[in-house]
């Protein structure tokens, strides 16, 4: 996984992975790690989460208001 960039140090998440077509993301104080795929949190937000991830900033907000609990399990 990726360390997130976490451009304000405030951040929820940690670290990231990009897949096609997914997202995994590992939250701070947790080992867990959430996979958000098209498929469960449709590709238009998986896109979005992406390009967060790769800014560093953003994502964990995005996360909170619009695919909280849109992950596999």
């Amino acid at each position: 996984m990726k360390r997130y960039g976490n451009r304000h140090g405030r951040s929820g998440v940690r670290a990231y992975e990009i897949g096609a077509d997914s997202i995994a993301v590992q939250f701070a104080g947790s080992d867990e790690v959430y996979r958000y795929s098209y498929r469960s949190a449709g590709r238009e937000r998986v896109e979005h989460m992406k390009a967060l991830a790769e800014a560093g900033r953003g994502l964990s907000t995005f996360i909170a208001r619009h695919v909280r609990n849109d992950y596999e399990r």
